[in-house]
């Protein structure tokens, strides 16, 4: 009877899936950038992350971090859609690299509040939009080989 109700209940959330079992992961909806940023200056993110074309906004606030982390910007490998829901949603998940390790945690982890029982799925659909706006690949460097000839 247990096997029963365990099969039964499997199949009901395929069901709910859509039964496509060949799709990984989840997408949200496609969000608006500019709304992003309102949600990006509402919830303060200049008090501890900078970002190309808001230094102006972020010396209004007061900084909660002495090396604030750098959002944006030119990086070697574009921050995935998932990867920045993820550091929104669970900031602990991976702590910034390259910074003193004081100031990006205690305890193991991330001193970046948790925004989940305040943020709306909508704010954070448009927040990482806005994000995924100003990151830009910075191009890879080409070694020059010269001919020996």
């Amino acid at each position: 009877m247990k096997t029963f109700v365990l099969t039964a209940l499997f199949m009901a959330i395929a069901g709910l899936s859509g039964c496509d079992t060949s799709s990984q992961g989840f997408s949200l909806p496609q969000g608006n950038v500019e709304q992003g940023e309102q949600v990006f200056l509402k919830y303060q993110c200049l008090r501890c992350h900078t970002m190309p074309g808001y230094e102006a906004e972020a010396e209004k606030l007061s900084g909660a971090l002495q090396t604030p982390l750098q959002l944006g910007g030119q990086v070697s490998r574009i921050r995935t859609y998932p990867e920045l829901v993820t550091s929104v949603m669970n900031p602990s998940h991976r702590l910034a690299q390259g910074y003193d390790g004081a100031d990006v945690q205690v305890d193991g982890q991330s001193v970046m509040p948790n925004f989940n029982d305040v943020m709306t799925v909508t704010e954070l659909v448009n927040l990482v939009y806005f994000l995924e706006e100003h990151y830009e690949i910075e191009p890879y460097p080409r070694t020059e080989y010269v001919s020996p000839h």
